[in-house]
């Protein structure tokens, strides 16, 4: 069962768990990841106030990333009600999500689009807002590199730097940029954010992240060709 099915369970009371991994819990054990749903929805509505306002483009981002059937709208709109009256406590939500997926980083990357689609909806993502992000991105595990990659699917970057959209160094060779490649396209091909059970939002995003990485890989082959000429 993936993440984002067990947010859906949690507003439509079916099951809410999952088998255990790693140190999450004893062996032999589930664990019932409504609260880790309930985690995502505070995160959620954490990041639209964190400019200090939450806006009617953001509550409406919220709801495409974090989609429910319409007669289980009313409960999540509550969920969501409850936890932008501030920002505090987000972090304790962002090391849960970590806890729970830190064998799955394309999941806790689903989040951070998410995250990012609800911060740009207003037009402008403002510093407090790039500061929410980071720090979710830190706790996540998220490396510089990585955090930078993201990032600029989302909102661009000076030229649009092929080298930050792969996440690689300048002077990375080519099989390195080969590897970041086909890596950043297998995370993100939409197949896997189906299988992810990630919402129709998210898998627009990944189309265009999708875009974005192939663009990239082709510019440094072709700077790469260059100063092999």
């Amino acid at each position: 069962m993936s993440f984002w099915r067990a947010l859906m369970d949690l507003v439509t009371g079916g099951s809410q768990s999952f088998d255990c991994e790693g140190e999450d819990c004893l062996p032999g054990h589930r664990v019932d990841d409504a609260d880790y749903a309930m985690a995502l929805i505070g995160l959620g509505a954490k990041m639209a106030k964190a400019d200090g306002e939450v806006t009617r483009d953001e509550v409406a981002a919220f709801a495409q990333v974090f989609k429910a059937p319409r007669e289980f709208e009313e409960p999540l709109r509550r969920a969501f009600d409850l936890a932008k009256q501030t920002t505090l406590g987000f972090d304790g939500y962002a090391h849960r999500l970590k806890r729970r997926f830190r064998h799955h980083p394309a999941v806790l990357e689903d989040v951070l689009d998410g995250l990012f689609h609800i911060a740009k909806a207003d037009g402008r993502v403002t510093d407090d807002e790039a500061d929410y992000l980071q720090r979710v991105a830190e706790i996540f595990g998220f490396k510089a590199l990585d955090y930078d990659r993201i990032k600029v699917a989302h909102l661009g970057a000076p030229e649009d730097d092929p080298y930050v959209i792969l996440g690689v160094s300048r002077d990375a060779s080519p099989d390195a940029v080969k590897t970041a490649w086909r890596r950043a396209a297998a995370q993100n091909h939409p197949d896997r954010l189906i299988a992810r059970g990630a919402p129709a939002e998210l898998q627009r995003i990944a189309d265009e992240k999708m875009a974005a990485i192939n663009t990239a890989y082709r510019e440094i082959q072709r700077r790469q060709a260059l100063e092999d000429a």
